[in-house]
């Protein structure tokens, strides 16, 4: 878990370090059809939420983390938790240590019709559906341990 969080930290911080450098802030380049590359700031969580929330955001989001590693800690025999965790701890880390150094996070990828985003979120993302289809993995084998 703590080798895909570290991966998913030093990727995010190299990619962030590469739009900081080669792309100025504010601009718009397209990659390929509907992809953009851009240099925003967020200061706030998912789509902009909470964007003045300062402090709120950091002591929110290392509860959750708290949270996410004492889950894990717990469960460490459910098979393929370590992929998810890792993911999730790895992206919310990732936007912290933006926070922490910059105040704000950096997005980079632009999406017709979606806010943009960074490696991080969408670690965040792979991670909350990996969580969810570990869970339902477990849930479903003791169903069916249950009605054997």
């Amino acid at each position: 878990m703590l080798l895909v969080a570290g991966a998913v930290v030093a990727l995010d911080q190299l990619t962030k370090a590469l739009v900081i450098e080669g792309v100025r802030r504010g601009s718009r380049d397209s990659i390929f059809l509907g992809v953009d590359l851009v240099h925003v700031r967020n200061r706030g969580v998912a789509f902009g939420l909470l964007s003045d929330g300062g402090a709120l955001v950091v002591i929110l989001t290392a509860g959750a983390l708290i949270l996410l590693l004492v889950y894990f800690l717990t469960h460490t025999r459910k098979r393929g938790l370590w992929l998810p965790t890792g993911l999730l701890f790895g992206g919310a880390a990732g936007n912290l240590v933006d926070r922490a150094r910059h105040g704000e996070v950096i997005d980079f990828i632009d999406l017709p019709l979606w806010p943009a985003f960074n490696l991080a979120d969408m670690s965040i993302t792979a991670g909350v559906v990996g969580l969810l289809l570990v869970l339902e993995a477990d849930r479903k084998e003791d169903s069916d341990a249950a009605r054997a």
